[in-house]
């Protein structure tokens, strides 16, 4: 059972129950969502709606995901850059190319494998058996900080942060372009683009997500900036440069450009995350530098090795 309150913001009143949840759990269709909803295992308040209920403020959402098939994932012995760990929550420095949890194609090598072996099961049950502690995610192209909860009790805090945007996120990235201006703030909706739903893309009726961004060098064919996340949509940051035209560097998805780096994927680091600590209640914070390959296209870039 996962559960969601309608954002204080009231970003999300007046939105139908089946197209919220739908945003919220990027893995279902909106038809697979309505029938959830038909089977009574989406409940607004504890009470069950129909596919066309609209939102209200501090609404509480409470959905039932039926268990997957019958899949065992395996604790892999797979070394983990640990930042931090504690009874409660474990914070790791997830490299690029590496999937957060399993999902087709990807059931081994993921970070959930690596730390069932690390954690031998002390993990927060929440999110079932393919995505155990998993409180939220990075793609798998991009790397950086992420916390995993190991208790329940934990899970439900983050949880919470998350959903209130309490949660500090700062990333690096290079885009592609001369950004002029210093500071960029984006505020524009993202949800599933019409076209493609494999994608996110700007559209109306999609949910609010605002994007600061702080330039920290130009090289005249690209630009590397830090983004600072107010909200925390799927593919957020690459949705929202690419609207702007300065898509990511080596962004498969959302940039055309063809690039002669042999990246194989975004450049993009998760390179802070800040949160209250859910039993001690004081804030901490966690940071790691970009990884080597970002360190040296940068140096290539001052050096005008294009």
């Amino acid at each position: 059972m996962e559960y969601f309150t309608v954002s204080p913001e009231n970003e999300d009143t007046g939105k139908r129950i089946d197209v919220y949840v739908s945003l919220l759990r990027d893995e279902l269709s909106r038809s697979q969502v309505q029938k959830l909803i038909s089977e009574g295992k989406v409940t607004v308040n504890s009470k069950p709606v129909k596919s066309n209920y609209r939102l209200r403020k501090d609404d509480i959402i409470d959905i039932e995901i039926p268990d997957p098939e019958p899949l065992e994932v395996l604790a892999e012995d797979i070394k983990l850059d640990i930042l931090y760990e504690d009874d409660d929550i474990i914070v790791i420095n997830k490299p690029q190319g590496m999937v957060v949890h399993p999902a087709p194609g990807h059931y081994s090598g993921t970070v959930v494998n690596a730390l069932l072996f690390h954690c031998k099961g002390s993990l927060s049950g929440i999110n079932g058996m393919l995505r155990p502690g998993i409180v939220h995610r990075i793609d798998m192209n991009t790397s950086g900080v992420i916390v995993v909860s190991k208790s329940d009790a934990a899970h439900k805090s983050l949880a919470v942060q998350f959903a209130e945007h309490s949660i500090s996120r700062k990333y690096k990235a290079i885009v592609v372009g001369n950004i002029k201006e210093d500071n960029i703030t984006v505020d524009k909706p993202i949800g599933r683009n019409p076209k493609d739903r494999k994608k996110m893309a700007v559209v109306a009726g999609g949910r609010r997500a605002v994007t600061h961004f702080n330039v920290l060098e130009r090289f005249g064919r690209y630009t590397y900036v830090e983004a600072e996340l107010e909200t925390g949509r799927t593919h957020q940051i690459r949705v929202h440069m690419a609207s702007i035209g300065h898509p990511l560097l080596g962004d498969n998805v959302y940039c055309s450009e063809k690039q002669p780096y042999k990246l194989t994927g975004q450049v993009l680091h998760a390179a802070l995350l800040g949160f209250n600590h859910p039993k001690t209640g004081e804030y901490v914070e966690f940071e790691s530098q970009v990884p080597e390959y970002f360190t040296n296209l940068l140096n290539r870039f001052r050096n005008n090795q294009f």
